[in-house]
């Protein structure tokens, strides 16, 4: 299907694309369903739309790439409240590192484990390994390690998807309440998606999860090839 050429594709599907958002957000706040996540619903919209209107891939992404390109900034921009809470963070800086590698290296292994146990191809499981990370890192790890990208990509929204959703729940199931504990377990599990919920809950939070997301995606670019290469044997 072809639109009017008045309507460039690249604006056309960023347009789109951000319209679907727009409208999915108010849903989710009232029903909080994890299915109707507004990344989710807005991924769903958009493959349906795709479908119907015959638009490959690589079309879309002529405009998806501008969506893309801020990924990077918006995490740089999760620095903004870091520093904002510095000291606060200064004073728990050692307890946080230690935290953060030993979740870095217990969220690879339980995503390479099971999905090993029950026979999937290697391709999938390195696929798997960095799926906590935000996109960019997991994406260059994924590819690094001999995983597939779009399947690593589709893992982390997923996976940050989860975590904002079933995350607080699972958090205070288990009375964790320190601002920095929850922020920092969220932005560690759930990346990006996961930080932005954590800042629904307060700026402390948003600052441990923002700091969560950098310290966790460095050490996931670090430890996975070794976990990974030392469980596949």
């Amino acid at each position: 299907m072809t639109f009017p050429p008045v309507i460039p594709q690249p604006v056309l599907w960023v347009a789109v694309s951000l319209l679907l958002y727009v409208l999915a957000k108010p849903l989710y706040q009232r029903v909080r369903f994890p299915l109707l996540h507004p990344v989710m619903v807005t991924g769903a919209l958009l493959i349906l739309i795709l479908r119907l209107t015959d638009t490959d891939y690589q079309t879309y992404m002529e405009g998806g790439r501008l969506i893309s390109f801020f990924l990077g900034p918006s995490v740089v921009a999760l620095g903004v409240p870091l520093y904002v809470r510095l000291q606060e963070m200064k004073r728990s800086a050692p307890m946080m590192l230690s935290v953060v590698f030993f979740g870095s290296a217990v969220g690879i292994v339980a995503a390479v484990v099971p999905p090993l146990m029950m026979g999937a191809p290697d391709v999938v499981v390195r696929a798997l390994a960095p799926k906590s990370v935000t996109t960019p890192i997991a994406i260059a790890v994924a590819e690094g390690i001999g995983g597939d990208a779009p399947l690593t990509a589709v893992f982390v929204v997923l996976t940050g998807i989860y975590g904002a959703v079933v995350g607080p729940v699972i958090l205070r199931l288990f009375g964790v309440t320190h601002p920095i504990a929850f922020g920092l377990a969220m932005g560690s599990a759930a990346h990006g998606i996961g930080t932005a919920r954590s800042l629904e809950e307060g700026q402390l939070q948003g600052a441990a999860a923002g700091l969560g997301i950098c310290l966790c995606g460095i050490l996931t670019a670090i430890l996975t090839p070794f976990l990974v290469n030392f469980l596949l044997g």
